[in-house]
């Protein structure tokens, strides 16, 4: 009796699927969804049907995102072991973080802040020296730097989470509600992309120019937190009360850091141009990335970017209609949200059915920063509207 060919054809995929995933694969998955089921066993009090699956699906998306970005893994691994040990440093006394020297100086939310701002600039340095040497020791030093950075990026912001609920139970959130939590959460991302594509393409020339949005982001941070005292915890608000924040915020951000990162290789992009047009044997035009790569890394920035903005904003007007009764209803920040989108979206049109490429795209990108910018800060800055809990 003869198998039908349909049957051997799934026995085959199924076969290929296990087949390119190794032991430590599975094993790293098991770790992740065993810790998402201790979590909802320990903190279920705390969470609604919407909070649990979101839980879950987040454990899900991590463990596929672990097995396409292997780095990643690492990363979580060490997230985890850090956040972990500070929250059991803790236990149920805040004011263990003026006294305990490990909370002090190295992962209480603020000292792990503090390490990430300095790692990042530090690694802004070492790829502009790597840049123009090609020394390869910097250039490890500098992604080394970033790496460490987008963990202590991620453990400030873990254990500020549970700094909240050792305030007061009804204080705790996660940390996404405010401007300062958002920067960290831009550096972080904008990171995370950075690196995927700085591995894809064996390259660390791109690094100078990516830091430089990062290290924008986290200077507004360092003032908005000595200027401003911007760092305290402070209850939600009540529209922010609401499994939405969850999921809107994230994605929006993903939105923002790929869009951050794609403006700054139009403007690595518009120099490297320039710089051959004039001389191409002078030093920009020898050293700065190759333009094809350049172009094609905005596109793909641009694309994830848009892809998420997208959700984020649907996800949004679903909120919206749940917090103030309608899907739209052309607040500011709403209405900025759309003009980034058809921004994007018109950039994108521009490349895939128009064939533009280069230099007008490039231009096209690093004006899109601004209006974005202006989206994500300008409208708290100078605008009022339901977002007005955002302001400066």
């Amino acid at each position: 009796m003869s198998v039908p060919e349909s049957v051997m054809n799934e026995n085959s995929e199924q076969g290929g699927f296990l087949a390119r995933h190794s032991v430590y694969d599975w094993i790293f998955a098991v770790l992740l969804l065993a810790g998402s089921v201790v979590a909802w066993r320990k903190y279920t009090y705390l969470m609604d049907g919407y909070e649990v699956g979101i839980l879950f699906g987040t454990a899900v998306s991590l463990v596929g995102l672990g097995w396409f970005w292997k780095p990643v893994r690492t990363l979580m691994l060490a997230v985890a072991a850090l956040s972990l040990f500070a929250v059991w440093l803790y236990g149920n006394d805040l004011a263990l973080a003026e006294s305990n020297f490990f909370l002090k100086f190295l992962i209480s939310s603020q000292s792990a802040i503090m390490w990430m701002s300095a790692l990042f600039f530090m690694a802004t340095a070492a790829y502009f020296i790597h840049l123009f040497s090609r020394n390869e020791f910097v250039g490890k030093v500098a992604t080394a730097m970033v790496w460490s950075a987008t963990t202590l990026c991620f453990v400030g912001l873990m254990v500020r989470w549970r700094e909240s609920y050792l305030i007061h139970i009804d204080v705790g959130h996660i940390p996404v509600s405010n401007l300062y939590e958002v920067f960290i959460l831009f550096a972080i991302i904008t990171a995370l992309i950075y690196l995927y594509y700085e591995a894809r393409y064996r390259t660390r020339t791109m690094g100078a120019f990516a830091l430089l949005v990062i290290s924008a982001a986290v200077g507004f941070l360092l003032w908005y937190h000595f200027a401003k005292d911007a760092s305290g915890i402070q209850p939600l608000v009540p529209a922010l009360q609401s499994y939405w924040m969850k999921i809107h915020v994230p994605a929006n951000f993903v939105g923002y850091g790929a869009f951050g990162l794609a403006a700054m290789l139009g403007l690595a992009y518009l120099i490297k141009d320039s710089a051959v047009r004039r001389n191409p044997e002078g030093l920009l035009a020898r050293r700065l990335p190759e333009l094809d790569m350049l172009d094609d890394v905005m596109h793909k920035a641009i694309a994830l970017g848009f892809a998420f903005f997208t959700i984020a904003t649907v996800l949004g007007a679903m909120w919206a209609a749940e917090a103030w009764g309608g899907y739209w209803s052309w607040d500011p920040k709403e209405t900025w949200a759309l003009i980034v989108w058809l921004n994007y979206a018109a950039w994108l049109h521009m490349r895939l059915t128009k064939g533009w490429r280069g230099r007008p795209l490039a231009w096209w990108a690093v004006i899109g920063l601004f209006v974005t910018t202006f989206a994500f800060l300008g409208v708290n800055m100078f605008l009022s509207g339901l977002h007005s809990y955002g302001e400066l």
